[in-house]
């Protein structure tokens, strides 16, 4: 793996893993605060260690049970589908055609349904705040899981993506314990850009070379290896500009401004 292969595979990690982490943070804070940090962190230790040994279950079965262009193929087109859903909502909020996503409202929501909830004590712990902690944790973990596995296995380079993904987690961790606060500076929405073109990146080079396991088993290469990758990520932005231009013209006009109806996610 080339070195700037390695410094790309880090930083589309890094980035998408944040992002992932920042709504976690905001959940957990939610919790904290209003129903007890004991029961909102002892909730999230709960769910990394679940996480962690379905990384392990999950990153084995697809290493030992696909041949490597059929695991190129598989887990590019997943990644490709993945990446289009965040692509598809960060083009509709450029496009002013959905809500941008506010920390400070989603924090605001967290607190309030806290707040309003009953009381209900297992195994000496708030129960609502366990159990939220616990699954927003888990289900945004589940995507830094997916994301560290496929990329990390198509690149051939598993530590580099595990270390990038930690890393976020810990810079995230670190800088919501001093703030106390959603991180709602971070520029999430321009981050969510960012990885949308990232993932449909990479999905798109490695579905492309993972066809080859439909014609004789072996990998497609790509006209100029990785560096293909920089022609790809310039042809999603230039696609996901143009419909930032157009879509709020062939919109129909009750369907212009961001829908309160839509999650903001």
């Amino acid at each position: 793996m080339t070195q700037h292969a390695v410094w790309g595979l880090g930083t589309a990690t890094f980035i998408a893993a944040f992002v992932e982490f920042v709504e976690a943070l905001t959940i957990v804070l939610a919790m904290g605060l209003t129903r007890g940090w004991r029961s909102a962190l002892i909730g999230t230790a709960a769910a990394l260690i679940v996480l962690a040994g379905f990384t392990v279950v999950v990153g084995y079965a697809l290493a030992t049970w696909l041949p490597r262009s059929m695991l190129q193929l598989v887990v590019g087109v997943l990644l490709l589908i993945f990446g289009l859903q965040w692509l598809r909502k960060a083009i509709l909020r450029s496009a002013g055609l959905k809500a941008l996503h506010d920390e400070d409202a989603a924090f605001g929501r967290e607190t309030a349904a806290a707040r309003t909830a009953g009381r209900d004590r297992r195994y000496g712990l708030d129960w609502f705040g366990f159990v939220v902690s616990f699954k927003g944790v888990f289900l945004e973990g589940v995507e830094v899981v997916f994301i560290v596995i496929t990329f990390g296995l198509n690149a051939g380079n598993v530590p580099v993506a595990a270390a990038a993904a930690t890393t976020a987690g810990i810079v995230v961790a670190a800088v919501g314990a001093v703030a106390a606060k959603p991180l709602s500076a971070v520029p999430e929405n321009t981050l969510k850009y960012a990885v949308g073109l990232l993932l449909a990146t990479y999905g798109t080079f490695w579905a492309v070379a993972g066809l080859g396991a439909l014609h004789g088993g072996t990998s497609l290469a790509w006209p100029g290896g990785d560096w293909t990758l920089l022609v790809i990520l310039a042809g999603w932005l230039a696609l996901s500009r143009l419909l930032v231009l157009v879509l709020p013209r062939v919109r129909p006009a009750h369907a212009t401004g961001p829908s309160a109806k839509e999650p903001v996610a």
